[in-house]
Order: C-alpha cells, then structure tokens, then sequence
C-alpha cells in the first residue's frame, strides 16, 4: 500500500528543488534519507522532513506492518510551481525590474517493495480477532 506526503509553498525556486529531488527519485527509503541527510543544498532539508511525514503516514496506514520487512522505496516524487511573489526593484534613469519570488509544491509516493509481507502481517492480525 502506497503512502502520499505533500509540501506546499516552499519559498525555494522549483528548478532549485527538483535538483534535489532527482537524487532521491525510485531509491530505497533509508538510502534516500541517508543522502538527503548530508545533502548541502537548501532543498534537502525539507525533502528530508516530508520523506520522514510519508514513513509515518504510511505506518498509520499499516499499523501491523514492519518498516523493515515491507522494504519501502519512493515510487514518485513530483516538484510542480507554486505561487509567485511579483516584487518591483529599482533600475536606472526612473524605471523598474521585476522580480518574482518564486515557490514549489512537493509531493512523494512511498510504496513498498514486498506487498506479500505487508499483506501477511494484516492477515495474520486479522485471523487474532
């Protein structure tokens, strides 16, 4: 069973995040945070905290499942443009630039690798009631 997490409007450009999120795209989950973990750019701290949401999303979803044995990995992680902060700065002889703050919106897929044991711990718990 798949688990969603979403990040809005991170003040940080969307070219800027998806640089960050192509490191992590189709990795196993401990390996994704482990990278993101000692990742320098601004970026990874977020995607570093909405990973850690989805894990637990997807525990309250699979109460009876072990992290370990369901062998998590990110199966989709989208960076789409948020709003847009329009801002004037001033120029040369009287005139203006425009300047836009840009965001992004963050959204990760978890899934597991081996639905067989995610499925058997249910069952088993399922047969004790």
């Amino acid at each position: 069973m798949e688990a969603v997490a979403k990040l809005k409007n991170v003040p940080t450009s969307p070219r800027k995040m998806r640089v960050v999120a192509d490191l992590i795209r189709g990795e196993r989950v401990n390996k994704a945070l482990s990278i993101l973990r000692f990742e320098p750019k601004v970026g990874a701290g977020k995607l570093e905290k909405l990973l850690l949401s989805a894990i637990s999303n997807w525990q309250q979803a699979n109460e009876d499942a072990k992290i370990e044995e369901a062998d998590l990995y990110i199966k989709s992680i989208a960076v789409d443009s948020g709003r847009m902060l329009k801002r004037l700065r001033p120029a040369p002889q009287g005139r203006a630039h425009r300047i836009r703050k840009r965001s992004n919106h963050v959204t990760v897929v978890i899934d597991s690798l081996n639905p067989e044991a995610v499925a058997a711990s249910t069952d088993k718990t399922d047969n004790k009631e």
